[in-house]
């Protein structure tokens, strides 16, 4: 890795870093040093870096694919953190949930999780919600963040966040792991969303999960960083973040493939037809508890 003082900003007339930090006059000292490798990054810089620490994005599900996604997004400056989950912190949890540490078992892992976001970077705002996400109280969890990050471990809570996000027009990033395997998708308003990927919930039983299959840490670890990164793009506005693409993970072959899937003119979620949210449809429909257990 080169030395930091060695790192130029190409691309923008040659500039360094010491004119990128003249023109971040809002951030502070320590601010400038702590994000001094994203602000050095073209496509992020002080302008992007603001951004992050003026974004709020929420992690529902706690667990495998909500803890690395929830640590690289404090470690990155995100200005506001919410973070739902019902569950306690369990010895099973600890081979993969790296939020959580081996005192905490017992405790409910939104407060496990705060502690570690807070340690990594205390400058940064943590909401916790301690009780499960549901159709009742879902849109009123989301409607305050920028962006949403969905860990959870159930087909019924994949479709709850789905719907209810796009029907509030709330981007957000969808991620599902078993065994080495991995995929993700990222829903913008106006773009193809998870329903037109996969339209009905499997049948009871019909789809195994990462509780009754096994799931390799490393590859929950590997996947919900990439959440943080879709989350990161699209607040920065760098890059592109993965609409109407599903990206697939295989750890054992180390292969990963992205597909294309277009906007299903037909979709329940976001087609033309569609009559928007309806709570009464997700009556035993929990997200917070179903956090890659």
């Amino acid at each position: 890795m080169a030395p930091f003082n060695s790192l130029s900003r190409r691309g923008r007339g040659g500039s360094c870093l010491t004119n990128e930090i003249n023109a971040a006059r809002v951030l502070t000292s320590d601010q400038l040093t702590r994000y001094s490798r994203n602000i050095l990054i073209q496509e992020i810089g002080p302008i992007g870096q603001k951004k992050l620490l003026a974004s709020r994005v929420l992690v529902i599900g706690l667990g495998g694919l909500g803890s690395p996604a929830a640590l690289y997004l404090a470690a990155a400056g995100v200005g506001t953190i919410g973070l739902a989950d019902g569950d306690q912190v369990e010895l099973s949890n600890l081979q993969r949930q790296i939020l959580h540490v081996t005192p905490n078992i017992g405790r409910p892992k939104v407060d496990s999780a705060r502690r570690a976001v807070l340690a990594l970077n205390p400058e940064i705002k943590v909401r916790v919600f301690g009780e499960r996400v549901t159709a009742a109280n879902i849109l009123g969890l989301i409607q305050d963040y920028d962006f949403v990050l969905d860990g959870t471990d159930s087909f019924a809570a994949k479709f709850l966040i789905n719907d209810a996000c796009v029907s509030q027009g709330k981007p957000f990033c969808h991620a599902g792991v078993i065994r080495f395997q991995g995929q993700l998708t990222t829903y913008s308003p106006g773009r193809p969303c998870y329903r037109c990927l996969f339209e009905e919930l499997p049948a009871p039983g019909g789809a195994p999960t990462c509780g009754q299959e096994g799931i390799v840490g490393a590859v929950a670890g590997v996947t919900g960083g990439l959440q943080a990164l879709e989350a990161i793009k699209y607040l920065t506005n760098a890059g592109t973040v993965l609409s109407g693409s599903l990206l697939t993970i295989n750890g054992l072959t180390m292969e990963f493939r992205k597909v294309k899937f277009p906007q299903n003119p037909a979709c329940s979620a976001c087609g033309a037809g569609s009559t928007g949210f309806n709570p009464s449809l997700y009556s035993n429909s929990s997200a917070a508890s179903q956090g890659c257990r």
